[in-house]
């Protein structure tokens, strides 16, 4: 019978620490800790998913188990009523009331596995690893939107060697290669790899924290071989790895010694001793790349990295009219909009360009005539809607002055300093 991985719990706890409105991976994390027994939390994690989206279906089913598990019979009754009431108006309203029947009476709960009886083989791990699949972009970096500065630094660090076979050979350039991204949340870190992939004309494979890391000891690491090798089974290939830092933790600030399991497969992979990694190019994001393992920034691995920031006036401007190129407007000045978002990520903007369309429907409901969305529904929605990223520059500012070993936050200094924040 194989044991559950400890670090599991402490990559996915820190990654939902870093990324608190990630609601998915926060039920993740639920459906781990109930399958653990650690119902107490679960059901904390479960209600905090039940507080943004009170109609999760799975969040209930965890939420009701887990204090069934934990004693509290009233309250585990009524998330099952909820839970019941919701699947079965789902299905009337996608079949049809006539064609099901209304839902069972509630049945007792079902006691939920005791740690004896995980011990003893009440759930095994998959034996076969995870698919993947890889995309062929069509996006290439002209459709970016501004950010001028991060394009040309791609070209000249990482794409210009890699579409120049001649020069590449000239200089004994490797056709392998590892950049990170880094900078604040919903800034078009995956977008830009996306992007990436189309300029090099290669196949795409993204994967998160979710897709590699398993509950049993040495699954994941057999997971994160078989994504390495589809990757080279499909070269040219762009293998991009979104929050590297739960992934590839500090291993000082590991609690448990199984977590370094983790770090040195994919260690062990990136170098390539026994298989060749020519033509598999391995992006990864960060939004704290100081709890990035130092090994993994060594030569030959992601020796590289850059800043990408929030978007400029003119990528502002962009999103602002892709988001609102769908809807009612009503003479809308992007431009200004643009001008008012300055330290808005592209999230923040978009979320900007939703309150004001809710400003709209909410008006329209409540005078009974529809009417487009317009400037005074983005001023309204500017006095809610605040730049996500400040926060972030303020805690990356400590560690850009004070741990920037070898220059790697000299962008991120320069910045600052352009924003007078030093």
């Amino acid at each position: 019978m194989e044991q559950m991985d400890p670090s599991v719990f402490e990559a996915i706890r820190a990654s939902v620490e870093a990324n608190p409105e990630n609601l998915a991976l926060r039920l993740h994390y639920a459906s781990l800790l109930a399958t653990a027994s650690r119902f107490g939390e679960a059901l904390e994690q479960a209600t905090l998913v039940l507080g943004r989206q009170p109609d999760n279906l799975e969040a209930l089913k965890i939420a009701a188990d887990a204090a069934d598990a934990t004693g509290d019979k009233i309250r585990a009754h009524g998330y099952r009523k909820l839970h019941e009431a919701l699947s079965w108006n789902s299905a009337k309203n996608l079949i049809g009331e006539s064609e099901i029947a209304p839902p069972p009476p509630t049945q007792a709960p079902v006691s939920p596995p005791s740690p004896q009886a995980l011990r003893d083989g009440y759930s095994e791990p998959d034996d076969e690893p995870g698919q993947w699949e890889t995309e062929r972009p069509e996006i290439k970096l002209a459709d970016v939107a501004g950010m001028e500065t991060v394009k040309r630094r791609l070209q000249t660090s990482f794409l210009g060697p890699m579409r120049n076979p001649d020069l590449r050979k000239l200089y004994g350039k490797s056709l392998r290669g590892g950049l990170l991204l880094y900078g604040p949340p919903g800034c078009g870190k995956t977008f830009m790899a996306r992007a990436i992939a189309g300029e090099l004309g290669a196949g795409f494979l993204s994967v998160g924290l979710t897709d590699v890391v398993d509950m049993w000891l040495g699954q994941s690491e057999k997971n994160l071989h078989e994504l390495f090798q589809t990757a080279r089974r499909t070269r040219p290939c762009v293998l991009f790895m979104d929050e590297l830092d739960a992934l590839g933790r500090k291993r000082s600030l590991m609690r448990h010694q199984a977590g370094t399991g983790l770090i040195n497969q994919l260690l062990a992979e990136l170098d390539g001793v026994e298989f060749d990694n020519e033509g598999v190019f391995f992006l990864a994001a960060t939004n704290h790349p100081w709890d990035v393992d130092a090994a993994l920034r060594r030569p030959g691995r992601l020796d590289r990295m850059l800043l990408v920031l929030p978007p400029d006036l003119v990528a502002r401007e962009s999103i602002v009219q892709k988001c609102t190129k769908e809807r009612p407007v009503d003479r809308l000045d992007t431009r200004w909009i643009a001008e008012k978002t300055e330290d808005f990520s592209g999230a923040d903007v978009a979320h900007l360009c939703d309150s004001a369309a809710e400003f709209a429907l909410e008006d329209s409901i409540s005078s009974g005539t529809v009417r487009p969305i317009n400037m005074g529904d983005f001023k309204q929605a500017l006095k809610e809607v605040r730049p996500s990223t400040r926060s972030w520059l303020e805690t990356a500012k400590n560690h850009a002055i004070y741990a920037n070993e070898g220059g790697i936050y000299d962008d991120l200094l320069a910045y600052l300093k352009q924003r007078r924040m030093l």
